[in-house]
């Protein structure tokens, strides 16, 4: 079984914010399954399904971002999910807007809900999926990720979750290596 996570936080109000990639994501994944992302279990909405052989579930926290280890921990355990099938998805300032990049391990480049997450595993090693965001000119880093995407922006957002989305079914019914390979 494999776990997928995407990071935000809940709510109205941030839902269409930078911070909220991971849950476009996995709200755009959800949708391409037909799968009703709405069953709250283990501090996050989750959704199950299975894609080839591979049973996996799709977890949005709902500890907001700073809490996001909460939630995982809770997954990974109820689950008995080993971290090296757990993928986390999430926004990343280094990356430029219309980018992503898959990775097996890493720091937490500032983020704090990969902070979280390693507090919570107690490790740095599990696959991660950044999304880029792109680091603002003339804005604080909290305003920008708490901003929502310019119209010129998310014409660029809506082919990089595509594209994000197929990289995690690779990532499901290949591998990471192979995910890696095909898109990075």
């Amino acid at each position: 079984m494999k776990l997928v996570v995407g990071l935000g936080n809940p709510g109205y109000k941030y839902q269409f914010t930078r911070h909220n990639v991971g849950f476009m994501v996995l709200n755009l994944l959800a949708d391409e399954h037909n799968l009703n992302l709405k069953r709250e279990e283990k501090k996050a909405i989750v959704g199950k399904l299975r894609v080839g052989s591979e049973k996996v579930i799709l977890a949005k926290p709902q500890t907001f971002m700073n809490n996001s280890g909460q939630a995982v921990r809770s997954l990974a355990d109820y689950y008995n999910i080993e971290f090296e099938d757990i993928l986390i998805v999430y926004d990343d300032l280094d990356l430029e807007l219309g980018r992503f990049k898959i990775k097996p391990k890493g720091g937490h480049g500032g983020h704090n809900g990969i902070k979280s997450i390693f507090n919570h595993l107690q490790t740095k090693e599990f696959p991660r999926l950044k999304v880029g965001i792109g680091r603002p000119e003339h804005r604080s880093v909290v305003d920008y990720v708490l901003g929502e995407f310019s119209q010129q922006e998310e014409k660029e957002l809506e082919s990089v979750l595509t594209t994000a989305c197929d990289a995690i079914k690779v990532f499901l019914t290949e591998g990471l290596q192979q995910a890696m390979n095909q898109y990075n």
